[in-house]
């Protein structure tokens, strides 16, 4: 039986795992955050952000809808570049850092936030399971 080749898009090999093509390791410290600890991060952080719209409004009123994606915003992107991710993040032992390494600044936190609200683009992934917010941001969420 004659071996297949890997089907290539875009004239990239597929990779092994989720970070090969970004020079992170399989598993352990830096590499990429999985989808399960990453949904339970969201989670987190938006019950923090309910509880927290809760002091501003009652859950009843109409505003509490639109206070409550605020505040998770503003915990986003005060925390990512002060202790590099969200609370949610670094429970569950993650963090936020730029592709290009270093800091990731203030700039990077606000666009990935606003995108991250939008929920669409934190629905989109690529293979180094990074969500589109991530990709534009120029970020990928790695285990700490």
């Amino acid at each position: 039986m004659p071996q297949s080749t890997p089907q290539t898009f875009g004239g990239l090999e597929p990779s092994r795992f989720p970070g090969e093509r970004l020079g992170l390791p399989d598993h352990g410290t830096g590499s990429v955050a999985r989808a399960g600890r990453r949904i339970a991060a969201l989670l987190i952080d938006w019950a923090s952000a309910m509880l927290t719209a809760l002091l501003f409004t009652p859950y009843e009123s109409a505003a509490y809808t639109w206070v409550t994606p605020l505040v998770f915003a503003v915990l986003q992107v005060v925390f990512i570049p002060t202790i590099g991710g969200s609370v949610g993040h670094r429970i569950l032992g993650m963090h936020v850092a730029p592709i290009s390494g270093g800091w990731v600044g203030p700039w990077r936190p606000i666009v990935r936030t606003v995108l991250l609200v939008l929920v669409v683009p934190a629905l989109i992934w690529d293979s180094d399971q990074r969500g589109f917010h991530d990709k534009v941001a120029g970020t990928v969420l790695l285990r700490a």
